[in-house]
């Protein structure tokens, strides 16, 4: 145990800090030590602070039920007993920016699940499979916060996970123009159908920010670093989006698509979709998925209730893919909204971090 590198997580009691909390139970690499939240949770134990607010599908774990939650803001406290942490912490974009920078310059690395910091040029924001290459503008962003061991690095938002693989998949072929309608679950809100009856049988056509993240976010993941900041993507491709809330508890559908500038074969795409991997899978980092992208052939698949868990929830599955009359192209895609596309991808990406030796012993 004294080998694993010592984790806090900040914003601890809410529903992806719950999530963390679930991961990181017998983790072979880094032991949770720190449980940080709101001054009105901080000296409760993590059971009192939570209460009747656990949101996970299993029991909380025993390990950490009795720890005694910390002030978020009290940074020196939470940061020396740890290597690292991970942020889910709810609050304003500019108190977000201000307190991860505040960790980072404890010489505390972040991972983060927030989007405040996803814009800030020389934070890299990954998909471990697709651009861990943007992890070298870490040293840059050292530079400005005037650290030597500090940084912050972020996840993208959970909406683009169901598409973005298959256009990192296909970049070969020059996708131009990709038109997305994502169909999201509730816990994406922090939700179960306990605190929000109100979408059972019910649709909001209505995602506050989704629509823009949707759109430009995949351009930051397919950017490049030039002088020490990343800049997105500009070879023409172009992305718009809808974001639809729908009765779901885990699982973000999307419905896409997309034209290409090189004209490829349905077999062409499947095959680059079931054979897509990247630096997780080479590494054997314990969350990657062994196969990232699975491609259901039957008519009806993806499907939340059969597919949404595929490769532990850190896989991605697509299906339907066929010709379309106005586009090249069409399909379905499926990603879990807080393994993938939150905890679990923040976490896959402190796995990769540590494999790289951004993130090490204090």
């Amino acid at each position: 145990m004294s080998e694993k590198l010592k984790v806090g997580v900040l914003g601890a009691t809410g529903m992806v800090g719950q999530r963390f909390v679930t991961l990181l139970e017998n983790h072979p690499w880094f032991e949770l030590v720190t449980v940080a939240a709101s001054a009105h949770s901080a000296g409760k134990t993590y059971e009192e602070a939570v209460g009747d607010r656990w949101k996970m599908e299993t029991p909380m774990p025993e390990f950490v039920k009795n720890m005694v939650v910390k002030d978020v803001s009290d940074v020196e406290n939470v940061a020396k007993d740890v290597d690292f942490v991970f942020s889910a912490v709810n609050m304003s974009k500019d108190e977000i920016r201000a307190i991860e920078e505040e960790y980072a310059k404890t010489e505390t690395p972040v991972v983060s699940n927030n989007s405040a910091h996803r814009w800030t040029p020389d934070v890299p924001m990954v998909i471990p499979e697709i651009n861990p290459q943007h992890y070298e503008v870490i040293k840059d962003q050292r530079k400005r916060l005037g650290t030597t061991r500090g940084f912050i690095a972020v996840k993208p938002n959970c909406s683009i996970q169901a598409y973005t693989p298959c256009l990192a998949a296909w970049m070969e072929f020059e996708p131009r123009e990709v038109v997305v309608s994502t169909y999201q679950a509730i816990s994406g809100a922090g939700k179960t159908f306990k605190d929000w009856p109100e979408m059972i049988g019910n649709i909001i056509p209505f995602i506050s920010g989704e629509e823009e993240k949707s759109e430009q976010e995949p351009l930051k993941v397919f950017g490049h670093i030039e002088d020490g900041k990343i800049v997105k993507l500009d070879n023409g491709l172009r992305i718009t989006s809808q974001c639809i809330r729908v009765p779901v508890l885990n699982g973000h559908t999307a419905t896409v698509f997309v034209n290409f500038a090189k004209k490829p074969t349905k077999e062409q795409l499947i095959e680059k979709l079931v054979n897509f991997s990247g630096e997780p899978q080479r590494l054997g980092l314990p969350h990657a998925p062994k196969q990232f992208i699975q491609y259901r052939t039957e008519p009806d698949r993806p499907q939340v209730k059969l597919d949404v868990d595929y490769e532990g929830g850190m896989g991605i599955t697509i299906g339907r893919l066929r010709e379309d009359s106005i586009f090249d192209w069409k399909f379905v895609g499926l990603a879990h909204n807080t393994l993938r596309g939150a905890a679990g991808g923040a976490l896959e990406s402190a796995e990769m971090l540590k494999a790289i030796g951004y993130i090490t012993k204090k």
